[in-house]
């Protein structure tokens, strides 16, 4: 499964969070491998941040982390550089962004011609 999340920095913290998140404590990876998260990339336009979850199920996998000390110690450090996550259609919370598509999927799909010539 993949999820992906937006969240946004807080005014003038890109080179602190760029700084505080090149590594992630050794417990929060431990963590995450116990929840079934198999990957989590971030990527960075201006103070948006854009992440993709790769895990078995990340309802599951969340309640997992959010109920541990190590999440909660991170959430306290990486938090004060991070204004918070924003749902789909730009609401906060952490919710999973909609996915649009894939090509992986489309090019499982047969050939359909949409008449765009």
């Amino acid at each position: 499964m993949r999820i992906a999340l937006h969240s946004t920095l807080r005014p003038g913290a890109v080179d602190d969070y760029l700084r505080e998140h090149a590594r992630v404590p050794d417990d929060l990876r431990a963590l995450f491998d116990r929840a079934g998260i198999r990957d989590w990339t971030i990527w960075r336009s201006g103070d948006r941040l854009f992440h993709l979850v790769e895990c078995d199920d990340f309802d599951h996998a969340m309640r997992i982390i959010r109920g541990d000390d190590a999440d909660r110690r991170w959430q306290d450090h990486i938090g004060r550089f991070v204004e918070g996550f924003l749902g789909p259609d730009g609401d906060e919370g952490y919710v999973p962004m909609e996915k649009v598509w894939r090509l992986e999927e489309q090019r499982a799909e047969p050939v359909i011609d949409m008449g765009l010539d």
